[in-house]
């Protein structure tokens, strides 16, 4: 049919040119075999699935709407090009490239196979094959381009995040594949120009053209094109079908793997921890049928970029965790139980395990490896049943489970008396009121650290001091507040995070309030990204509280939740807090704290209170999102490290030498109690004592209002 066509004027080109009715045959009884091969394996990978347990998160409500958001992120690569234009682009070229070939190969088959038989004509010639092959073409080439581009900067830039410990034959056979697809395509295309008369005036094809024109360059004729095509097709064919039966049982899973990933992703994942049921044994990882399906496919959708590993503060500092190789790990133990190994223990304090206790231990809970990963995988879930069953064995960290037993016995991580928790309002001019006595607008939780840490105290006050000076009505809990848990949390402890918290809920009921602000991020994101997803029934507690936090500032019916950052910015704003000082003119960085940026996206409302003082602010290559962790998160603050250098030394040093105005930086700000004790330590271990000073936003702001000193 290909011959008539052309005869009349419409350009085609002959499918099986040179290649036999059994050769023809054999083609397709391997196509066949190839696509059985192909949906086994696609039935094994999700019967997989089916071993993990039910996950918490609500992973497929409203599902078209879900699929719709993947499909758009997926297309347009946007998690690709975060950070890395190099990467987007090259991905981007290896995807549509991937599936324009794909798709035009899916519209030969229809042709040939359906429309063909059928009606005794074929759609593939004329101006629709010229656009096919123009199409083609331009796809192609951009697929060789992005492959080529992935093969230098693996073999030649030699990249560090794209080699480590489960880097093997399987990355580089993945690449190569790819890369003798693309160009073996185009080689076909061109000894089929070379040979086929038919052809010689398709000038769309320009990709084909150039490459038959290297071929007769060279020699090759064409008869000898006649001759060598059938190998040259086969060769490309094989190949092709060897890729499709693959897919499933290597790397390349990943293209379904991820795509399902994003799909099933939960936005509050990290933020929000998934609670557990009265049953423990259901949060444990004695086993890795323990693991829930979707954090099974987090394994399978890791396509080992490394791009958690390059943001993670623990790896930067010497410490044994690598994300990567945490869920790569647990990936590979599953295969490896599938091929007949023994089983061993998922994680314990020794060199048995799948995972080390050390490994775990070193987590700062940051989410940067979220943040970062483009497929959506979400770490802090499996690590913190991983973390869960450290706690469940005892094989906690020893400072760790003194910082436990104070908070059971005390209330607090200090292991201080509660009746302590408000001595540091003392030095203060003015009383604080009691909110379990009086109505307030805001609630205060002040927190541990500025009730017992000595340095946090002086923050403390300042923010006594903002919030006195803009005439707002304020109360504290006093001994009644307790530890908010978010760290016990992520070392572990479920049932003692869950006894504070239902102390903490019984305290609030038994306040009227409208607003819960608070000091630390830590507990301004349990607050309200945790607690109201907490069924303290279950537990045999009084229910929830009868009123729901939310985020809205002006909810009429609900209590907000808000960092004390948010509050005092929106005071500055309305008038209420007046900086008649003299402007202050420091040069000053900003901190961003994790669980205030990275995990609740609030950036601007710190900065905004600096530029309000009068400073001038400029920023480390290394803020908002990517802002690197000050090593307190995930109960570090609570361990012993000899890391060097330690994540706040790193944190300083790129303060003062990383910053368009250098050593010029006078005050390195922050907006956590965590993150000032963590940079006071640095500042004295790593040689900083005399080249900056640590201050809060609150004491920055004391300073600019002019009327008190900043205590």
């Amino acid at each position: 049919m290909e011959l008539v066509a052309a005869a009349n004027g419409a350009p085609t080109r002959e499918t099986f040119w040179e290649i036999g009715p059994l050769q023809e045959g054999m083609f397709w009884f391997l196509s066949a075999v190839a696509i059985v091969v192909f949906v086994y394996g696609i039935y094994a990978r999700v019967n997989q699935y089916m071993v993990g347990t039910a996950d918490p998160a609500s992973r497929l409500d409203e599902l078209p709407a879900r699929i719709g958001r993947s499909v758009i992120e997926i297309l347009s690569n946007r998690n690709n090009f975060e950070r890395d234009l190099y990467a987007g682009i090259m991905h981007t070229f290896i995807l549509w490239g991937f599936l324009v070939l794909l798709i035009g190969t899916t519209i030969l088959a229809i042709d040939m196979d359906l429309y063909r038989p059928l009606t005794g004509q074929s759609f593939w010639v004329g101006d629709f094959y010229l656009a096919y092959q123009l199409v083609l073409d331009l796809f192609g080439l951009l697929f060789v381009v992005g492959v080529g581009m992935a093969l230098y900067r693996r073999y030649v830039v030699h990249n560090h995040r794209l080699w480590g410990k489960h880097t093997d034959w399987e990355d580089g056979l993945f690449i190569w594949g790819l890369f003798l697809l693309g160009v073996g395509g185009f080689l076909v295309q061109g000894v089929s120009m070379v040979g086929q008369e038919i052809r010689a005036d398709e000038t769309v094809s320009f990709v084909g053209i150039f490459t038959a024109w290297l071929l007769e360059t060279g020699g090759l004729t064409a008869s000898q094109a006649a001759t060598i095509y059938p190998a040259v097709w086969w060769h490309h064919s094989l190949i092709a079908l060897w890729f499709i039966a693959w897919i499933p049982y290597a790397k390349p899973f990943h293209m379904f793997a991820s795509f399902a990933n994003v799909v099933t992703s939960d936005p509050n994942a990290g933020r929000r921890l998934p609670s557990i049921p009265a049953d423990l044994d259901a949060t444990s990882a004695e086993e890795i049928g323990d693991f829930t399906w979707r954090e099974l496919l987090d394994q399978d959708a890791c396509t080992k970029c490394g791009r958690c590993s390059s943001v993670c503060p623990a790896k930067a500092s010497g410490r044994p965790l690598d994300p990567r190789d945490v869920i790569l790990d647990l990936k590979s133990y599953r295969s490896s139980l599938g091929a007949g190994a023994e089983p061993k223990p998922i994680i314990a304090d020794g060199g048995t395990s799948v995972i080390d206790a050390e490994t775990m231990e070193s987590c700062m809970a940051c989410m940067a490896c979220m943040d970062a990963c483009p497929v959506d995988i979400e770490h802090l879930g499996s690590f913190t049943r991983l973390n869960r069953q450290l706690t469940d064995q005892g094989d906690v960290a020893t400072t760790v489970q003194e910082t436990l037993n104070n908070c059971m016995q005390r209330g607090n991580t200090f292991g201080d008396a509660q009746d302590e928790r408000a001595d540091w309002s003392e030095e203060l001019p003015f009383e604080l009121a009691d909110a379990r006595e009086e109505s307030v607008e805001y609630l205060w939780y002040v927190g541990d650290y500025p009730s017992y840490d000595d340095r946090n105290k002086q923050v403390a006050r300042s923010l006594a001091r903002l919030l006195e000076a803009a005439d707002v009505e304020f109360g504290i809990l006093f001994e009644d507040e307790v530890y908010d848990g978010n760290d016990i949390r992520r070392v572990g402890e479920e049932f003692l995070f869950l006894e504070l918290a239902g102390r903490l809920v019984d305290s609030f009921e038994a306040c009227e309030f409208e607003k819960i602000v608070c000091t630390d991020p830590h507990a301004f994101n349990t607050f309200k990204n945790e607690y109201p997803e907490l069924d303290f029934a279950e537990w045999g507690a009084d229910p929830m509280m009868p009123f729901e936090f939310d985020e809205e500032w002006n909810a009429d019916d609900e209590i907000g939740v808000y960092h004390w950052t948010q509050v005092i910015e929106e005071l500055v704003t309305d008038g209420r807090l007046a900086l008649d000082g003299v402007p202050l003119d420091y040069t000053v960085t900003y901190h961003d704290p994790c669980h205030l940026g990275r995990f609740n996206h609030e950036y601007e409302a710190p900065r905004e209170l600096i530029r309000a003082t009068g400073c001038t602010l400029v920023e480390m290559p290394r803020n908002r999102a990517d802002s690197f962790c000050c090593g307190g998160g995930g109960g570090g603050l609570w361990m012993d490290f000899d890391d060097e250098p330690k994540p706040s030394e790193e944190r300083l040093r790129e303060a003062l030498e990383d910053t368009e105005a250098g050593g010029a930086v006078e005050k390195f700000v922050v907006a956590c109690p965590m993150c000032m004790t963590m940079y006071e330590d640095g500042r004295l271990t790593g040689g900083y004592e005399d080249a900056i000073e640590i201050v809060d936003v609150s004491e920055l702001l004391i300073e600019a209002t002019g009327t008190v000193e900043a205590s």
